[in-house]
């Protein structure tokens, strides 16, 4: 039986574990330390911010930006919509109401034009946003800057969630670095893993004092276990940043055996009829953390993306769906959308194929032999 090819499986370098014996010896098995530290200045160089915060996962960076932005209850929050629920997730936790705005069609992120409508029509009804949440998706930078100047222009802060994007650039600018916080996720399927964890990254470094405070349980300073605040267990592990410090070291040959990934792909597939690729546009540099392509049934002779996921399961080999937007989740369908059924097709025709850094050309050569075979059956 063939192996199993996963979509987006850990890669390890080989230094990791030389850091996670550093905290074993030293016996700081703790949520602080020296490798909490290091990898904070890591993640701090790597893309330019001034000061990190290194968290449980990319959905707490979420929360306490959200928090330090002063969201509560009976706000409301814009967020992309054609995105994992975790985008969306932590402005309902702070009680506030999503807002989705849906995608434009060259990089599949929050379309600027729709953004500003959905401003003008929450202003008229006296609800100003609180924050907007911008993705960029599977890796691929959104329009930065016309979703900037339309912040700027109604005074609402950016919270830039970066998690497929570690390593992508806009405009020779490390993605994470934009707007007023970025978030960074390092789960296990992303381009460099700590097993679970997250970043949240700002220039302000009163925002990320207070974000260090309030994930370590917001413990007043007093020799006694002191609150004045509610706080959250937040904090990344010294024995996770561990790992973290050792895959940013191999940070550079992940992003490029991933855009090998890609290219493969699309010299071996765009050919077949119907099918495309995400592109990235002029002064935009993608991780391309997951290779999407998609499928036109009107020009492949019926075939749908789900006909080749199903077809490539049968071989052993995962592929999975685009996100379904968030306005269309039953958890999430009472709130405000502002739509144009771009994502909602990019549902319906798209597919992940199988990106880890650990692919050998023998497991591409299976995907795309897998899909060909499809089509001229």
């Amino acid at each position: 039986m063939n192996k199993r090819i996963w979509l987006s499986s850990p890669h390890m370098g080989g230094d990791e574990i030389k850091f996670v014996h550093e905290t074993f010896e030293s016996n700081w098995i703790a949520p602080l330390g020296a490798n909490v530290d290091n990898f904070e200045k890591d993640l701090g160089d790597y893309t330019g911010v001034k000061h990190v915060a290194v968290l449980t996962s990319g959905t707490a960076a979420i929360h306490l930006a959200l928090i330090i932005l002063g969201v509560r209850q009976g706000d409301e929050v814009i967020c992309s919509s054609f995105t994992f629920s975790a985008s969306a997730n932590p402005i309902v936790y702070q009680g506030a109401t999503p807002v989705f705005v849906d995608s434009e069609s060259t990089t599949w992120n929050m379309d600027p034009q729709l953004l500003k409508t959905a401003i003008e029509a929450r202003l008229k009804l006296g609800k100003k946003p609180k924050a907007i949440v911008i993705v960029h998706l599977y890796g691929n930078p959104a329009k930065l800057s016309e979703i900037e100047e339309i912040a700027a222009g109604f005074d609402i802060p950016v919270i830039e969630d970066a998690a497929e994007a570690l390593g992508s650039e806009y405009k020779g600018a490390k993605l994470g670095s934009f707007g007023k916080i970025g978030i960074l996720s390092f789960n296990g399927n992303k381009i460099i893993t700590t097993s679970g964890g997250g970043a949240l990254l700002s220039d302000s470094q009163e925002y990320v004092e207070k974000a260090r405070f309030l994930a370590t349980q917001a413990r007043d300073d007093a020799p006694h276990y002191q609150h004045s605040h509610i706080g959250y267990n937040y904090r990344m592990s010294n024995v996770l940043a561990g790992i973290g410090r050792g895959q940013m070291i191999v940070l550079p040959e992940r992003i490029r055996q991933r855009r090998y990934n890609f290219d493969y792909y699309k010299n071996k597939l765009s050919g077949l009829p119907g099918v495309s690729f995400l592109e990235e546009e002029n002064g935009s540099f993608s991780n391309k953390w997951l290779t999407c392509m998609l499928v036109d049934p009107k020009l492949s002779g019926g075939i749908t993306r789900e006909d080749i996921r199903l077809y490539l399961w049968e071989s052993q080999i995962e592929s999975r769906p685009l996100w379904k937007p968030m306005h269309v989740q039953p958890v999430f369908e009472q709130y405000p959308r502002y739509v144009n059924g771009t994502s909602e097709k990019l549902f319906q025709d798209g597919l992940c194929l199988p990106s880890g850094s650990n692919l050998l050309d023998e497991d591409l050569e299976r995907v795309t032999s897998g899909i060909s075979e499809l089509f001229i059956k």
